[in-house]
Order: structure tokens, then sequence, then C-alpha cells
């Protein structure tokens, strides 16, 4: 498979996860599929700064709680920019308000995120 046949080819995808073995599986597994990492961060903080300087970003995986702090501020400037989001916890619940965001359970494998981005 050429760079240009990859699924995620030319996406630019902002990873918001606060374990950095985590982050960093998920940025390589991406990175396999073709896409440009924009990240990782760790806080909410750190997101927001990534997301005011980063330009287009197409999709976005982005960790519910990050040390305590939820991060749907994030993702809720994500939405209004039409960036698809794909939530991730390791607890099961989500905001109601992002009842219909994809949103997966951890831990993750490469094809269920795969499948939750490309879907």
């Amino acid at each position: 498979m050429t760079a240009d046949e990859r699924p995620l080819s030319g996406r630019r995808i902002l990873v918001v996860e606060d374990n950095i073995i985590l982050a960093q599986a998920l940025a390589m597994s991406l990175e396999d599929e073709g896409a440009e990492i924009v990240g990782p961060a760790g806080s909410v903080k750190d997101a927001l700064a990534l997301v005011a300087e980063s330009g287009r970003l197409d999709c976005a995986v982005l960790d519910v709680n990050l040390r305590g702090e939820q991060v749907y501020p994030v993702a809720e400037i994500l939405r209004t920019r039409g960036v698809r989001i794909v939530l991730l916890t390791g607890e099961g619940t989500i905001a109601p308000g992002f009842a219909g965001v994809p949103c997966l359970q951890k831990p993750v494998t490469a094809k269920q995120l795969m499948g939750a981005l490309l879907a």
C-alpha cells in the first residue's frame, strides 16, 4: 500500500490523551494509516492552545477525562468547526450533549479507532 492509499492520508488529527504511553500509541497507529498528528495534548489547556494555533483539523481523538478535567470545552470548539470527534473513555459515561458523538471504551484497538474515524 502506498502512502496515498492509506485511509487517513492527508488528514490532520488532533490527539488529546493524558496517558503519554497511550497518546503515543494512538499517534503511531494513526500515523501508520497516513494521518498527520497534531499533539498529543495531555490537558484541556494544551489542547485548546493546539486548536487555536493548528489551522486545519480534520478529526480529533479526545480522552474524556484528563486528570479529572473534562475535555468538553475542546470538543465543543471542534464541533462548531465541523471537525469529526471520537471520544475515548475508561468510564463509559459522556455528557448528554455529546450523545451522538462516537465514543469508544478504553482500551481501544486500532481497528475500532479507524472504524469510528472513517464512519
